[in-house]
């Protein structure tokens, strides 16, 4: 499998568990919310499953990246899909969230993932029921509660180099945010890149507009994208994405746009796509007019989701699970990151500058839209 070549700073596992978005989800691409089968008669030291979001786990993205962090969990310790072992459990609906926890809980999961900030409710009414499972929490917060783990992530920093990303390749000065449904995650995703944007915007002594929307859904296509449409006649050359499933639109949009030109004439024209939680160069693929190959993914942010599952798994393997912790992830231990994707030498070394002044704590990234100056 290729792996992304990612910007410097020594990176924990992260990299040697990235998530992969255009190797597929790994395993069974089918919803299994029976818990794969019976395994009567094995006793593990351990088992562990996700509830998924309602991306789903070929999402290419968050999802994506627990499944795979899992599955080499699982790999690592010669364990099988199925109870007893490792499974996911997809939710297609925000309604099945509970349905599948305790699914997962009644099939004896040992340590049950709740992948996703929307699943924060599902997960705390979960633990206060199951006292004796573990749970983890992945992008939100869960206190005073011994049996939950949570993991966040400081996606503002990754989205800072995006940001930086936009502006060093923009030649419209204009670029665009699209999100998926508001609130304090996304709003991480915004305020780094806002601010990445604008302070490259400085270094190179020009203004960059950008323009911000937001789809109010992690899965929705055809809104992704409308909107991508609307911002690339308005003149945006390059749009980053936070939209979970709903970024498939804004990549569909820009390799329609792309593909009506010829090689030469996208020197001068072509639309990017900066992706989100995982390395989505696979989906800005894309043929010219004059039959070349091509790509419009200039980079993508990295989320150690995987990395992170795998982590607390081996952890409560050991007898060692962080209940009543809070995990945090950045760019200083390799949690975050961005690939280098299609950028200029120029951007790259832009960002491998302000990525160790933001590692080292000398470049203090907002986590709100309202902190951005």
């Amino acid at each position: 499998m290729k792996k992304a070549k990612l910007f410097g700073l020594a990176t924990v596992a992260l990299a040697s568990i990235m998530l992969l978005g255009a190797c597929g989800s790994g395993g069974s691409n089918s919803t299994d919310s029976t818990g794969g089968g019976s395994d009567e008669g094995k006793d593990p030291k351990h088992s562990a499953a996700i509830v998924t979001d309602i991306g789903g786990i070929d999402d290419r993205s968050f999802n994506q990246s627990a499944w795979e962090g899992l599955q080499a969990w699982g790999k690592e310790h010669k364990l099988e899909k199925g109870v007893g072992g490792f499974n996911y459990f997809q939710s297609d609906d925000a309604s099945q969230y509970t349905t599948n926890i305790d699914t997962a809980v009644s099939n004896g999961f040992k340590t049950v993932f709740g992948v996703g900030y929307l699943l924060t409710d599902a997960i705390s009414q979960a633990a206060d029921q199951n006292p004796d499972t573990n749970f983890v929490i992945i992008d939100s917060v869960i206190d005073g509660k011994n049996n939950v783990a949570s993991a966040t992530f400081k996606d503002n920093e990754a989205s800072y180099l995006a940001g930086y990303a936009a502006a060093y390749t923009t030649k419209t000065n204009k670029v665009g945010f699209i999100g998926g449904e508001e609130g304090a995650v996304i709003d991480r995703f915004d305020a780094g890149f806002t601010q990445g944007v604008k302070d490259a915007a400085k270094k190179l002594n020009k203004e960059i507009t950008i323009e911000n929307e937001y789809a109010a859904s992690f899965n929705d296509a055809a809104k992704g994208k409308a909107l991508a449409a609307a911002m690339y006649r308005d003149g945006v050359d390059v749009i980053f994405h936070a939209s979970g499933g709903t970024g498939a639109g804004v990549f569909s949009e820009a390799k329609e746009l792309n593909k009506k030109s010829t090689e030469a004439e996208l020197k001068d024209n072509k639309v990017w796509v900066i992706g989100v939680d995982s390395d989505q160069e696979a989906e800005g693929k894309f043929e010219t007019a004059d039959g070349k190959e091509d790509n419009c993914t200039l980079a993508s942010t990295l989320k150690g989701v995987g990395a992170a599952v795998q982590d607390i798994s081996n952890r409560a393997l050991e007898d060692k699970f962080p209940g009543g912790e809070h995990l945090v992830y950045g760019l200083k231990d390799g949690g975050v990151d961005l690939t280098e994707g299609f950028l200029s030498d120029d951007a790259k070394n832009a960002i491998n500058e302000v990525k160790t002044e933001v590692a080292d704590g000398k470049v203090e990234v907002p986590e709100t839209p309202k902190d951005v100056k």
